[in-house]
């Protein structure tokens, strides 16, 4: 598809298996990477544009889709798409739409029965794609599964959680985290009581990779399009949750996941956005008050870590970096991480 054509194909929703929407901004390596280990198991239907099938003919075999959603992305991403995988289907984006806008317009031009959000820093494992499709063929009320993420080296990534408290709040990436980080609150949040290799029902798994069924979107909404990036797929699955529907976390699937790709770009709006995102949700879910006290808290540890970067300065070390930090909390102290 040429970029910046934002038209559905003529094709149907449910006339494929599973969609698989990657939004993209600025990781045109990476994107190539996940592309290819998606593709490794497929291979082109023919007489469908845009369509695969995915398990080559196998007993899990299935027809599938794949749409990149590119944020505006100045290093050739979209290019190195239309050149290298003419048979995904492109939408170019003039703007950065974010993790939240990218996936719903993804989840908009979509026709699987089942959608797949699928980070551009991931490469999938072995059968991973078959693996979680299998399980949500197995278990009509589960609304989400997500596969085990592993970090490049092949260890386990955390990547499923329990719905956090207001005292998660205020432990989880703050200076409390690197006080405590054995806190008895991050073991209950991040699910470090139970075993990696143990496949069962979550809250919430982390947003880098997604199974979702459509039915399960269509009643409940799409994601929350008043947070740009982070907790996000949180606050999409507390309400999935809500409505009766299963979170499963899927050990058996495997997905690498380089982390960062794209937020790493740009890590003071990171910072922000991160701040403000946990703020509102608190707010949404937990009340006025509780939104309040977190932003409070947030910003008092905001300026803790400025007038240690301050006192890194004074005593001259590593003058520049510590400059460039005092700048950046500064900037997040300034937005007062409202909005």
């Amino acid at each position: 598809m040429r970029e910046g054509m934002l038209s559905a194909s003529g094709t149907s929703t449910g006339s494929v298996d599973l969609s698989i929407v990657i939004v993209n901004w600025n990781v045109r390596d990476l994107l190539r990477r996940c592309l290819q280990s998606i593709l490794v198991r497929a291979i082109p239907l023919a007489g469908a544009s845009g369509a695969w099938q995915f398990g080559l003919g196998g007993q899990r075999a299935f027809s599938g889709e794949i749409l990149v959603i590119d944020s505006a992305s100045t290093d050739d991403s979209a290019y190195m798409v239309r050149q290298e995988f003419p048979e995904v289907r492109l939408f170019a984006s003039p703007t950065n739409l974010g993790y939240t806008g990218g996936n719903n317009l993804g989840m908009t031009k979509s026709r699987g029965r089942y959608v797949l959000l699928l980070n551009a820093d991931t490469e999938l494992l072995g059968d991973a794609l078959g693996t979680m499709v299998a399980y949500m063929n197995e278990g009509p009320d589960v609304g989400v599964v997500g596969p085990q993420l592993l970090w490049p080296d092949g260890n386990v990534q955390s990547s499923r959680r329990r719905f956090p408290s207001l005292c998660t709040a205020f432990v989880e990436s703050t200076f409390l985290q690197k006080w405590f980080p054995g806190h008895p609150e991050l073991r209950r949040y991040q699910m470090l009581d139970r075993a990696d290799g143990v496949t069962g029902e979550v809250d919430w798994v982390t947003g880098a990779c997604m199974l979702v069924r459509r039915e399960t979107f269509e009643q409940v909404g799409m994601l929350d399009d008043s947070y740009f990036m982070y907790s996000e797929e949180l606050d999409w699955q507390k309400r999935i949750k809500a409505a009766g529907w299963r979170v499963v976390y899927l050990h058996s699937a495997k997905v690498v996941h380089h982390l960062g790709g794209s937020s790493g770009q740009v890590s003071v709006l990171t910072q922000e956005r991160f701040g403000r995102s946990k703020v509102r949700y608190f707010r949404k879910h937990h009340g006025r008050l509780a939104g309040e006290m977190v932003r409070w808290w947030l910003l008092a540890n905001y300026a803790y870590e400025w007038a240690i970067e301050g006192t890194k300065w004074c005593v001259g070390h590593k003058r520049s970096l510590r400059a460039e930090r005092m700048r950046g909390y500064g900037q997040v102290l300034r937005s007062g991480l409202r909005g």
